[in-house]
């Protein structure tokens, strides 16, 4: 049975829990790859450095998902004796499955720490966060590394973990955990969605957490006191209301707010996703509120034609524009719309109706044509982003760009295909519409939607 919805939830659960640390010296070091984005969270829910802590594990030579053991930087290495004595492996097995990981590791290492500085842990707290731990040799290892460089407390932290091998962890200071079931058979079984982490969505949350933590005020980086709450950013879980659906986001904001980017994601995607997640912080840094919003319940989502009913996805997202211009702290922000494949039909199709507020339009790897003849009724200046190897989607754009008289413009980023994987291609997009909505949401607030810079 799961108990996280995905690793996004699992973080900003365990973020909940670690409050009490918001405002000490800490560091959070997240396991690479899967924890990584469960440490991106627990990071902002602290305002606290994000850096990773390679290790690898030392799989079994014929059970490799079975760990014997674990090795991490500065040749650090824990040795699980009660498996390798089980499984009998021999000297020259165990050095040959640890050469093999020595090299993945300091390859990894060499990418993840490419063009950053190692965050200094001398007399600090670190916080070690993994998606969760099974025999707990990884977390060993991860302990000693971190004492090795300095730290003077360390810090286990992970969402769900077994009891027993809890109770046999003698290297962290504290252990946290959210949940320890009586059936624990695998890590991944206690997610919703456990997709693979990849290298690069683990490179572009340290860019987006080092980035953040810039951007950062001083003073946000200290604890909340009594009378100060009114004042600090929001960053919550929200239902927002649509003809008797409710409908889940997560709602951001700078203080104060001025200008408000509403998210529109593509098919199979969610408020969860990690691209959009990461323009996000990006439009965050430039002090924007942000509200990355699923327009279709899990139960609407089932039904692949909800997917492309543009018309009613139009709908729940001019519903999420209105309850952002009843709410006090939102009332009177500049508005724009970030659309993302079929998302950005969607957002066209809003920004089109007569009635609409909206300042400014993005569509990254869009489908405006989802949008049909209302192109040509969009007012808000529009972006349309796209890669120089989506074919099929470069055409669409360069045809829906035709139909429209807004001021409009056509950004291709090169060397990117439909989704951005491509190292650099997603932080190209992601400054783009930070630099689109800069200029439309924040330096117009004397002009009325639609109006040109």
């Amino acid at each position: 049975m799961s108990i996280f919805e995905d690793r996004v939830d699992a973080g900003r659960q365990l973020g909940r829990r670690l409050a009490d640390l918001r405002g000490q010296d800490i560091v959070v070091l997240g396991l690479p790859r899967g924890g990584v984005p469960v440490a991106f969270e627990v990071a902002a829910a602290l305002n606290a450095p994000l850096d990773v802590i390679v290790v690898r594990k030392l799989g079994l030579p014929y059970q490799p998902e079975l760990a014997m053991g674990a090795i991490g930087e500065g040749g650090a290495r824990v040795l699980e004796q009660h498996v390798l004595a089980h499984a009998r492996v021999s000297e020259a097995e165990l050095q040959a499955v640890e050469n093999h990981e020595r090299t993945v590791l300091e390859n990894r290492v060499a990418r993840f720490r490419k063009g950053r500085t190692r965050q200094d842990l001398t007399g600090r707290i670190a916080v070690i966060v993994d998606d969760g731990i099974a025999t707990g040799s990884t977390a060993r290892v991860a302990c000693r590394i971190a004492r090795q460089l300095g730290a003077a407390r360390v810090i286990l932290a992970v969402p769900v973990a077994p009891a027993d091998t809890l109770r046999s962890l003698t290297e962290p200071d504290e252990v946290v955990c959210l949940a320890t079931p009586h059936q624990f058979s695998a890590v991944g079984y206690h997610y919703r969605d456990f997709s693979p982490t990849e290298d690069d969505e683990v490179i572009q949350l340290l860019d987006a957490a080092a980035k953040r933590l810039e951007n950062s005020p001083p003073e946000s980086r200290k604890p909340a006191t009594t009378g100060m709450q009114d004042s600090a950013e929001v960053d919550e879980e929200v239902e927002i209301p649509s003809r008797g659906v409710r409908l889940q986001g997560q709602l951001h904001l700078p203080v104060p707010a001025r200008g408000m980017v509403l998210f529109a994601h593509g098919s199979g995607s969610s408020r969860h996703s990690p691209r959009n997640r990461y323009v996000a912080g990006v439009l965050q840094q430039a002090g924007l509120g942000t509200l990355l919003l699923d327009l279709l319940t899990p139960a609407e989502e089932r039904n692949r034609a909800n997917v492309f009913d543009i018309e009613l996805l139009a709908r729940r997202l001019s519903s999420a524009t209105d309850w952002l211009a009843s709410r006090p702290d939102t009332a009177s922000c500049t508005i724009g719309y970030f659309g993302a494949s079929t998302g950005a039909g969607a957002a066209l199709w809003a920004a089109s109706e007569p009635t609409a507020r909206v300042n400014a339009v993005v569509s990254r790897g869009g489908r405006p044509d989802l949008a049909g003849p209302r192109l040509s009724a969009v007012r808000a200046p529009t972006l349309l982003i796209v890669g120089s190897y989506d074919h099929e989607v470069l055409e669409l754009n360069r045809k829906a760009k035709a139909m429209m008289r807004c001021p409009n413009q056509l950004a291709v980023v090169q060397g990117a295909t439909h989704l951005f994987e491509e190292p650099g291609t997603l932080a190209a997009a992601a400054i783009l519409a930070r630099d689109w909505f800069v200029d439309y949401l924040l330096q117009t607030k004397d002009q009325s939607p639609g109006a040109t810079a």
